[in-house]
């Protein structure tokens, strides 16, 4: 079985106090941290950039997991690695040529992830064009944009059916992140799926307690 991690989402952290919560979440036991990237044209928000990212890194050990939803990834990846991103993740729908960018990232010395949203399909014959150079596929649990969404269901046999078809090829090396709605609910039905890296902004940044939020749902994830 795959190591599996709880990722905080920063979209849904107090900006005013980014690295305070940073640490809460780092000494309460999370080793990732994912930082969404939102341009406001691939996806109806924006959020930060590099140097957010660069200003945090000085901060934390923790692994940084950046999600460019931005319409153009390619031409940031060396700005997102210089700043500190330990991956990046790119989504199928903005990029042209994705083999081409997941070549690129790995040729940074980071891990590097697609990202695919809730309808669109995972084409078995492009996980296998692009293993090589894959470390992850991220599933999108909801609608890109927001935080605070509700949990799309639906997707649950979307990421049974690539876990399946990850272990039938023995693509140990790929992990399968999910990114939406995650909570003490949600969660334990994608782990059965087969994810193993699961994203949670207001599961836990919203919460009265920050720390035992995120304690708790390291302890589910890995129960």
């Amino acid at each position: 079985m795959k190591d599996r991690y709880l990722a905080p989402s920063l979209l849904s952290a107090d900006f005013s106090s980014l690295r305070e919560q940073v640490e809460i979440v780092e000494n309460a036991g999370a080793k990732w941290l994912h930082l969404d990237i939102m341009d406001g044209h691939y996806v109806p928000n924006i959020t930060f950039g590099p140097v957010v990212l660069k200003a945090l890194r000085k901060h934390s050990k923790l692994l940084f997991d950046t999600h460019l939803m931005i319409t153009n990834p390619d031409d940031f990846l060396e700005d997102f690695v210089n700043a500190g991103s330990d991956s990046i993740t790119v989504h199928y729908e903005t990029t042209r040529h994705l083999h081409r960018t997941l070549s690129h990232i790995k040729s940074l010395g980071i891990k590097a992830g697609v990202s695919f949203n809730p309808s669109t399909p995972i084409n078995n014959d492009l996980i296998d064009y692009i293993a090589p150079n894959l470390d992850m596929v991220l599933i999108m649990t909801v609608n890109p944009g927001f935080g605070g969404q509700k949990f799309i269901p639906e997707v649950i046999e979307k990421i049974s059916r690539l876990n399946e078809y990850l272990n039938k090829r023995n693509y140990n090396h790929v992990s399968i992140e999910v990114d939406g709605g995650i909570d003490l609910n949600t969660a334990p039905k994608v782990l059965e799926a087969g994810a193993n890296i699961l994203v949670a902004g207001s599961a836990i940044f919203s919460q009265p307690n920050i720390s035992q939020a995120t304690k708790d749902m390291i302890k589910k994830i890995n129960s």
